[in-house]
């Protein structure tokens, strides 16, 4: 298989809850419930990938990317997929996706009743391990 293809995606979190969307039928995985996010670019760090592709598919600007959530990677019909997760705080709440046909903002004990994408399941794991979707201090790094 060719090399990886690097992605990012971002946990939002509000309140008790994360940010859920769902594919539109027309994408790959269509229907299939994920963290918003995409490739990352020649050049560029998750956190400016992260960034510019929460400004593209949900018009968030101004977000700041937080600590990993998980790393993983999977494989794909063509490569493997490399995904880090990361927590991301928004200053306004996304209520469109240019990518999905479905926004939901989900509680750590709905996350298992959606039908993920394969790349997005260990971060779900992840999620689920900690029992609450509170951000604390999962920002600490993040201006470092």
């Amino acid at each position: 298989m060719p090399n990886a293809l690097r992605v990012v995606a971002a946990v939002i979190s509000h309140g008790d809850r994360v940010l859920a969307c769902r594919r539109n039928q027309d994408k790959a995985a269509g229907g299939k419930w994920e963290f918003p996010g995409g490739k990352v670019e020649a050049g560029e760090t998750d956190q400016v990938a992260l960034a510019r592709e929460l400004s593209e598919e949900l018009g968030l600007n101004n977000v700041v990317v937080g600590d990993l959530v998980s790393r993983s990677t999977s494989n794909g019909s063509d490569q493997s997929i490399e995904l880090a997760c990361y927590w991301v705080r928004a200053t306004r709440l996304p209520v469109a996706s240019s990518d999905h046909d479905s926004l939901r903002w989900c509680s750590v004990d709905e996350l298992s009743s959606l039908d993920w994408a394969n790349a997005d399941k260990d971060a779900i794991k992840e999620l689920q391990a900690l029992g609450s979707l509170t951000t604390g201090s999962r920002f600490d790094r993040a201006n470092s």
